[in-house]
């Protein structure tokens, strides 16, 4: 195995496996092996691999094979039932393959760490011939192992596949989203500032695949009162696929190409963010000092991701991508920043 420098949870440095930290967040406090104690050859079996064929649109989510595994003491198994993890390997038919995994891993712990949104707990793990994986603690299933009730956006606003339609979960605007919020979650106001911050997020750090059932709510105290749940599938999909700025079809909401800023810059910035904040509800002061948050901590995501188990070129493409987008975000037709 390829000596490693840093937690590969949390990215800090002076480690060659997970931190006490890591342990602590991720697998109760128990010491778990960074290595994974089975092949990858050997879980396959265990699940039925998911297709890309006859897709209309490719999805980074939806093609990459997902594993369900349970802690027994210290050992991560794979499992058909009573699942604790998600295990994702490298998926297949995308270019970079092999650091996919890095990448969700950077970019979750970068939404985490820099930004402080709520996300599932993560970390790259590894198999014994030393492919990577992304290991996450699923969020819907509480200390005594009962499942939490949960349902993604897709279900939420009723789009299925049901009538054909292949790409239902690419189909609305965040502002519908926001919406759904209102009409199902009792602290709504609090739900939709965590959205709009995920949605100011994904598109700083060109995650094109933030579609409906990438989004979700979950009733902890099973007692009817959901909330947003904590973010997952956080990626840079740039790397991997060529793809657009937003995953939904109508973008933040539908005719936004028609507003001002984006009819003179030509893409999205400040104030379509900004107005977009308002639209679904926001205090003016509340959008001002989010945007201005994710308009700061350049060092920090250049120094973070300078730590990940990305290649050097990635690393370059990673953070060349988020500068030309933070350039995008701080352009505004209006003293909204001031």
């Amino acid at each position: 195995m390829e000596i490693i420098s840093v937690c590969p949870a949390t990215l800090r440095p002076g480690h060659d496996t997970y931190s006490t930290t890591a342990l602590r967040h991720l697998f109760n406090g128990r010491k778990v092996s960074h290595i994974l104690p089975f092949a990858q050859n050997e879980s396959n079996g265990e699940q039925r691999k998911l297709s890309i064929k006859d897709r209309a649109r490719i999805s980074i989510s939806g093609v990459q094979e997902k594993y369900s595994l349970r802690l027994e003491k210290n050992i991560l198994t794979v499992t058909q039932e009573n699942g604790q993890y998600i295990l994702k390997p490298m998926p297949t038919e995308l270019d970079n393959v092999e650091f996919v995994p890095a990448n969700e891993h950077l970019t979750m712990q970068i939404a985490s760490q820099i930004y402080k949104i709520e996300t599932a707990q993560n970390a790259l793990i590894f198999f014994p011939d030393e492919a990577p994986a992304y290991i996450t603690k699923r969020f819907d299933v509480v200390a005594d192992g009962v499942r939490c009730l949960k349902e993604d956006f897709a279900s939420l606003m009723l789009k299925t596949s049901d009538d054909g339609n292949k790409n239902f979960k690419y189909d609305g605007s965040y502002l519908q989203m926001a919406e759904t919020i209102d009409k199902f979650l009792p602290a709504a106001l609090i739900a939709k500032e965590n959205l709009f911050k995920l949605v100011v997020f994904n598109y700083l750090f060109s995650n094109g695949d933030a579609h409906l059932k990438n989004y979700s709510v979950v009733d902890y105290e099973q007692n009817g009162l959901y909330q947003l749940a904590p973010a997952y599938d956080l990626i840079c999909t740039r790397l991997h696929i060529e793809d657009g700025d937003f995953a939904l079809e109508d973008r933040l909401y539908d005719g936004d190409f028609d507003h001002p800023s984006f009819a003179y810059f030509g893409f999205h910035a400040y104030d379509d963010f900004y107005d977009f904040g308002i639209k679904i509800g926001l205090l003016p002061l509340r959008v001002k000092k989010i945007m201005d948050n994710f308009l700061s901590h350049v060092e920090e995501v250049i120094f973070l991701t300078q730590l990940s188990f990305l290649s050097e070129s990635l690393k370059e493409i990673y953070i060349g991508l988020y500068k030309e987008k933070l350039k995008r975000l701080s352009l505004s037709l209006k003293n909204s920043k001031q």
